[in-house]
């Protein structure tokens, strides 16, 4: 009876995979797809950023000889991060049917007991301020920072690990 609820459990759990596999495919085609613009400087600087946010045009409106170069560069840096802010929202929206499936998989801990749940680490947001300015000098080390973990004492372990003989 409980090897029949686990294969059935399994099949159910492996139904998901492909249905979720299929749905990546699909989402990451019509990614490839997005692009994203952002017009500032009064409709004088458009910036347009495919899904990786690599610049794929940039164009100058009426006016724009009316800007010195250093306003141009801040208009063009202004309108690319627009963008690409822009293009992070619609590849959220794009993706929200596949978090939606994730969430209605079973975890880990629903199918193994005892199994603890996995989390993985958010990303820190990334800066958009200039090189060398203040905001880029108070980065961190960089190290990932983990939640719900549980401390190891390395010093007072029992045993020598594999090389203990009890192994």
């Amino acid at each position: 009876m409980t090897n029949e609820r686990a294969k059935n459990d399994l099949a159910t759990v492996m139904d998901g995979v492909e249905e979720q596999l299929r749905t990546i495919a699909r989402l990451q085609t019509e990614r490839t797809r997005l692009t994203a613009s952002a017009t500032v400087s009064g409709k004088r600087v458009t910036v347009t950023v495919n899904a990786d946010n690599t610049v794929v045009e940039t164009r100058f409106g009426p006016g724009i000889e009316d800007l010195s170069h250093g306003e141009i560069a801040k208009a063009v840096t202004d309108a690319a991060q627009r963008a690409a802010a822009e293009m992070a929202r619609r590849t959220k929206e794009l993706f929200a049917p596949l978090q939606a499936q994730r969430e209605r998989m079973p975890k880990l801990t629903d199918l193994v007991e005892g199994m603890p749940d996995l989390h993985v680490p958010e990303a820190p947001p990334v800066s958009t301020a200039a090189p060398g300015s203040p905001e880029r000098q108070q980065d961190s080390d960089g190290s990932a920072v983990f939640a719900d973990v549980e401390t190891f004492d390395h010093q007072h372990s029992r045993g020598r690990g594999v090389t203990d003989s009890s192994w």
